[in-house]
């Protein structure tokens, strides 16, 4: 239940819920919602503002609910007509709830018994209005009503509502109006309360923290928390920190006992008697795990609660406790990963903390003495649990659905109780959760159904423009293929090279091509993995420097090195005294360069990639993919693929995505990433395939092995022919400034020179288009802008240090 999600530097997108994975959707978001304390759905307001603008239809309500009801839409109800009909009005108008005390402020102190809802139309109010009138002045002239059911004598007493009958037709439409409101809502409230069973009370807290909290508002938590951020801030450090944890070594639980346990102790009275404690599990030569022992039993948390309290006590810091996790468990993601046990040692600390805290707040707030053990049963007699919807709750969905529906007051009053259960049971079992659900497939259906009927009135439309040009060339094959990540932000890129050069063939895969591996460019300090995050390579691959450039790259590593040997020791001096004062002197310097990338992003962009060319690897470079000897590296795996794995990994992606045939002379392998100026978690805009870094190496590495003769030569004994003909060329999408960077053209073959122009203009043109469409989502820029200076905004857009989210990334992106 932890999030997986790893370090800010493969800071991908995950799903959330990974943990309810096997179940429906739908479950799946209802069981989340009680285990992480979060809502399921939008909230029905929000729902109703969409339908209100058009986002969703009724028509979409009416088909979902349809749906969903099946044999059930037809039932009768009674006076309430069908469950299709009861459970529509439920959705089409809110039917809005509020906790009790705010509710019968609502019904003493507001309108809401003197004007019918805005929703309820005027014909339904001059009806209920009219009928009930009639029924006052028929059956209760006087105010009186003997004669008339209990209830009905209940409903108008106390207070006496009508006094006498020369008065009532005196009445101002007002305050007829109010006088039925009050008797709809007294109706109401008796029914309820007379035929609808009692609910359940709300379930008793497990954790001592929140019954603490309920009882006496003290927040145990907000003890331990600022104690144990500060901790796991340290020990999580990367070598960034200017002084680091001395007993990270140690471990979790280990470093935190040393840290703690030495001589002096915190100012804070909480944590006067840690320790103490730490010195008594010193002594006791206490592990982790015997340490959260300890703790349990000191609670008085029985066996069969053991399970679902410490789940709850981790999930109370479940971003530390997560990522602590995974620099445990995916070590090779982090320049220095936590030692095995860290997790179980922060909960053991966790826990330490958590019996001083509550000890100190039941202490100060109420008193407490006695063993914490006890604490629980003490703190469950002083809380009240409400049931989970107090009758004045049921009562007023009820009023509000009287209204909408135009249930007089008479019919309510003399409604059979049997009927009132039913009734009460009805709105019940469509609570709010129910009514959300139906929302959600409603918008979806609204999107699916516009998304189809867009593909269809552009297929009515005829073929598109361009193609009575471009048919197929020889022997009927594409002039060219592109393969690329199933990413959203490539769809659109696809979408708009068919639409250029529509004899073309497009293909989507996951954007690491099955090349598992940890990946060391020439300019890179340590290798990458480049693969989902749920896989651990077991290959390494490097990029070498071709022969003819090995002098110069010898000399720009140097420079790199020295450069960011200078660049560390200014960062670690300027935390110092001296070193502060200098960066005060000599900082202004940094506001040019700073006002530059804010003025004239894209002209400071071509500048420093010009300054840049010094010091970045020789434009010609290769990567040793085959494994030429025998050897492990004891952090990456393998040293390269033998070529049985690299038969296997070309099988697998062309097999998945079809190509077995037909290939073009071009068949182009295209990665993904993007460039952030100013935005911390620019991994999550790279390619999540490959756990937040760039595609490109992936890509190039496929293409060489794609290209490798003997790979072919296998291929077609397992009836995979690739033609001589055709040539993988590699390359990589920038989807934020839409650039492109194609790998190893100089091994492109002069034969496919032609058919490498033509590519380059439809991939130009398609560049030009997408940028063209996306423009059309930004605030900063002209919806009419044209294609070229489309492409410049988003490239300035890259650049510019005041965009944060220069792209947007899978937020309203062109596909979506």
């Amino acid at each position: 239940m932890l999030p997986a999600q790893g370090p800010i530097a493969v800071f991908v997108h995950h799903n959330t819920l990974h943990t309810f994975e096997d179940m429906p959707f739908e479950e799946a978001v209802a069981i989340g919602a009680k285990t992480f304390g979060c809502h399921p759905y939008w909230a029905e307001e929000q729902y109703h503002r969409e339908l209100e603008r058009g986002r969703i239809l009724s028509d979409d309500l009416a088909a979902e609910l349809i749906d969903d009801l099946g044999d059930r839409a037809e039932a009768f109800l009674g006076f309430l007509g069908t469950r299709y009909q009861l459970r529509l009005a439920m959705l089409e108008q809110p039917l809005r709830l509020a906790p009790t005390r705010e509710l019968e402020w609502l019904i003493t102190e507001s309108d809401a018994l003197r004007q019918f809802r805005d929703e309820v139309s005027p014909a339904v109010r001059t009806k209920l209005v009219e009928r009930t009138r009639a029924w006052i002045m028929r059956d209760l002239p006087d105010g009186r009503a003997e004669g008339q059911s209990a209830r009905v004598r209940e409903a108008i007493e106390p207070p006496l509502l009508f006094f006498d009958g020369s008065r009532a037709k005196r009445w101002h439409d007002a305050t007829w109006v109010g006088s039925v409101l009050h008797l709809l809502w007294r109706a109401c409230l008796l029914g309820v309360r007379d035929a609808a069973p009692p609910l359940p009370s709300a379930p008793m807290p497990i954790r001592h923290r929140d019954l603490l909290f309920d009882a006496s508002g003290a927040d145990s938590d907000a003890l331990v928390h600022g104690m144990l951020i500060r901790f796991c801030g340290a020990f999580f450090d990367q070598g960034l920190a200017a002084w680091p944890l001395p007993t990270r070594a140690a471990g979790f639980f280990r470093g935190f006992c040393e840290l703690y346990g030495s001589r002096g102790g915190s100012p804070e009275p909480w944590l006067r008697g840690l320790r103490a404690e730490l010195a008594a599990h010193a002594a006791d030569a206490l592990t982790p795990l015997a340490s959260i022992r300890r703790s349990l039993d000191d609670l008085g948390v029985a066996e069969h609660e053991e399970g679902a309290y410490l789940a709850q006590t981790l999930l109370a810091l479940r971003g530390w406790g997560g990522m602590l996790w995974q620099m445990e468990t995916r070590g090779d993601r982090v320049p220095h990963p936590a030692p095995g046990g860290s997790l179980v040692g922060f909960l053991a600390v966790r826990l330490i903390l958590e019996r001083l805290a509550i000890a100190h707040c039941a202490r100060e707030s109420l008193g407490w003495e006695g063993p914490l053990c006890q604490l629980r049963s003490f703190l469950a007699s002083r809380i009240r649990r409400e049931p989970l919807l107090t009758n004045e709750q049921r009562a007023f969905q009820i009023f509000q659905l009287a209204q909408l529906r135009g249930w007089r007051p008479e019919v309510l009053c003399r409604l059979p109780l049997d009927q009132w259960a039913t009734l009460v049971s009805e709105v019940e079992a469509f609570s709010s959760i129910e009514r959300r659900r139906i929302y959600q497939r409603a918008y979806e259906r609204r999107y699916c159904t516009s998304a189809l009927s867009a593909l269809a009135a552009y297929h009515r439309g005829g073929e598109p423009r361009g193609h009575e040009q471009h048919t197929h060339h020889e022997e009927g094959r594409s002039p060219f293929q592109v393969m690329t990540c199933i990413d959203d932000r490539e769809e659109s890129f696809r979408r708009h090279l068919e639409e250029i050069e529509p004899s073309c063939e497009t293909f989507g895969t996951a954007g690491f091509f099955a090349v598992a591996m940890y990946f060391r460019g020439v300019a890179d300090a340590h290798a990458t993995p480049l693969c989902p995050v749920d896989v651990t390579p077991q290959h390494s691959v490097r990029e070498h420097v071709a022969l003819t450039f090995k002098g110069s790259e010898r000399i720009r590593k140097q420079t790199r090195y020295a450069i960011g040997t200078m660049t560390h020791r200014v960062h670690m001096g300027s935390r110092t005294f001296i070193g502060g004062l200098a960066t005060a002197v000599f900082g202004a310097g940094a506001s040019l360069p700073l006002v530059m990338r804010v003025l004239i992003p894209r002209t400071t962009a071509h500048l420093r990639t010009w300054v840049g060319r010094f010091l970045a690897p020789p434009p010609v470079t290769h990567l040793k993919l085959e494994r030429t000897e025998t050897t492990t590296d004891p952090h990456a795996g393998h040293v390269g693929y033998t070529v049985a794995e690299m038969i296997s990994i070309v099988e697998r992606v062309l097999r998945d995505i079809g190509l077995t045939e037909r290939f073009s002379r071009l068949v182009v392998v295209l990665g993904h990433g993007s460039s952030s100026l100013n935005n911390p978690h620019e991994s999550a805009y790279n390619c999540g395939a490959c756990a937040g870094s760039r595609g490109g190496p992936n890509a190039r590495a496929f293409a060489q092995m794609a290209n490798d003769p003997r790979v072919r030569q296998q291929l077609a004994r397992q009836g995979l022919v690739i033609p001589e003909s055709t040539w993988f060329l590699s390359g990589e999408h920038d989807t934020c400034d839409e650039s492109i960077h194609v790998h190893d053209v100089e091994r492109l073959p002069s034969t496919h020179m032609p058919d490498f122009i033509r590519l380059r203009a439809a991939v130009n043109e398609a560049r030009r288009r997408n940028a063209q469409e996306r423009c059309r989502r930004f605030f900063s820029a002209d919806p009419n802008l044209t294609g070229d200076a489309a492409l410049r905004h988003v490239e300035a857009r890259a650049e510019d240090l005041s965009q944060v989210r220069p792209e947007y990334n899978h937020a309203t992106t062109p596909s979506a």
